[in-house]
């Protein structure tokens, strides 16, 4: 098939559908809402009935109100793997439309079960493979309607729905448990996104057999383009050393930002002191991270797409972990604006890493297997659970979560050195047949 001059308009209608599911798909980015609800700051209360509007309900440890947050977080990582199979072989509308019906289902079943196992059961299991299987759909999808050099855009595009989430959902969660408790929160908001994630997956639609996309304008003062990367299976990418660096690069990124996003809420609260505007509209973090979470994709799929992928990510990651050293100070400060800053970094770093690593994949191994392949790297991004729940233990055995902030600052800087020495596996060289790493050459990232 002949290159068409310019991205049809249907791959831009993909690219807005595949937003629309993620935007859905994100409620896990606004968890501190809940958490703060459910984890009471007086340790007497553990265990506790809860009032009204929560009858039903009881108060939970630092840890327990964690685990749903980790567990959905770790099956949304294992549940990109069959997602990506499923849109790699039956197109994208399947697995959109399961993943938004298994998020509502496990929403709805965490609600009315009103206890730390539902939630755990169907927030954490149910919604988590909701959340596997929507998002291993979504961006694969628009990714194969462009030319790689517009895939960081695209990408950061795409995932920026889900970082965008937190923007509308901590203010309508926190709405929603004030005036309907726990119950109707988790409820009203199942049945949105079984509605919004049906319909927008239904308008996720692969290119035509033998679709090209068009290729980058001439510019007398451009370097040529490098040549595609082939496409490889999941199985010669499993023989890869840069498939493990990967995953350790996820690893290290991501977890600093899920760490943040599951104590914003109490984070602004401990900040604020316990009256004031602040105090009293403690979600107002939650929902200013997810809007730097997503400008974040945007912008770092951008200016990665003229600086290097890893590039970006060290850039990212080095500002960030200077932040994540300096939290304890800012925190014990109860600097309110300060706070605000160094957040924002945390948030961008970290959304910058989800527009990032679907990126450097297809670059890496193409993207012909592009769902299956991103579903494997993925599980570094479920890995990275450990520390925020780890932070959850921190914060109950000391009151605080200063180490963690160290463990996560250590953990970035360690990656951005490792990131210096990943490169892309060899240009004109064939993929393995039976899984083995062809080390006849590679080339900088």
């Amino acid at each position: 098939m002949t290159p068409p001059a310019t991205v049809p308009a249907r791959a831009w209608v993909v690219t807005a559908a595949g937003t629309a599911v993620n935007l859905c798909l994100g409620i896990l980015y606004a968890w501190s809402v809940w958490n703060a609800a459910l984890v009471p700051k007086d340790k007497a209360l553990y265990g506790a009935p809860m009032p009204a509007p929560n009858d039903g309900w009881t108060y939970l440890s630092p840890p327990q109100g964690n685990w749903a947050y980790s567990v959905c977080g770790l099956t949304f990582a294992l549940f990109m793997i069959p997602g990506g199979r499923i849109q790699d072989r039956f197109g994208p509308r399947a697995g959109a439309v399961a993943g938004g019906l298994c998020l509502a289902a496990g929403c709805v079943l965490a609600g009315l079960m009103k206890s730390y196992t539902g939630l755990v059961v169907g927030f954490g299991v149910l919604g988590g493979i909701g959340m596997g299987l929507g998002y291993a759909a979504a961006t694969p999808a628009a990714v194969k309607w462009f030319p790689p050099h517009r895939r960081g855009l695209v990408v950061g595009l795409v995932v920026a729905g889900y970082g965008a989430a937190a923007v509308y959902i901590s203010p309508l969660a926190d709405y929603l448990i004030r005036a309907h408790g726990l119950t109707g929160s988790f409820v009203g908001l199942g049945v949105l996104f079984a509605v919004v994630v049906v319909v927008a997956g239904c308008l996720l639609t692969p290119p035509p057999a033998g679709y090209v996309p068009p290729a980058p304008p001439p510019r007398a003062d451009a370097p040529a383009a490098p040549p595609a990367a082939a496409d490889w299976s999941a199985r010669q990418v499993l023989g890869t050393w840069q498939f493990y660096a990967l995953v350790f690069l996820f690893v290290g990124s991501a977890q600093s930002g899920l760490l943040v996003i599951a104590n914003a809420k109490p984070l602004l609260a401990g900040a604020a002191g316990p009256t004031g505007f602040f105090a009293e509209n403690a979600w107002l973090l939650a929902t200013f991270g997810g809007f730097v979470n997503a400008a974040g994709r945007v912008g770092t799929g951008r200016y990665s797409d003229r600086v290097g992928r890893l590039n970006a990510y060290a850039l990212n990651g080095l500002v960030s972990a200077g932040c994540l050293f300096a939290a304890p100070w800012v925190i014990a400060q109860q600097d309110v604006g300060l706070l605000f800053a160094i957040i924002g970094v945390m948030f961008w770093q970290y959304g910058g890493t989800l527009a990032l690593m679907p990126a450097v994949t297809a670059d890496y191994f193409g993207s012909k297997n592009l769902g299956l392949n991103y579903g494997l790297v993925f599980v570094g991004w479920g890995l990275a659970f450990f520390v925020p729940q780890a932070a959850a233990s921190i914060r109950d055995a000391t009151g605080n979560l200063d180490a963690a902030f160290y463990l996560s600052g250590g953990l970035l800087a360690a990656a951005v050195v490792v990131s210096r020495g990943v490169r892309r596996p060899g240009i004109g060289v064939s993929p393995p047949a039976a899984g083995g790493y062809n080390r006849a050459r590679e080339v900088a990232p």
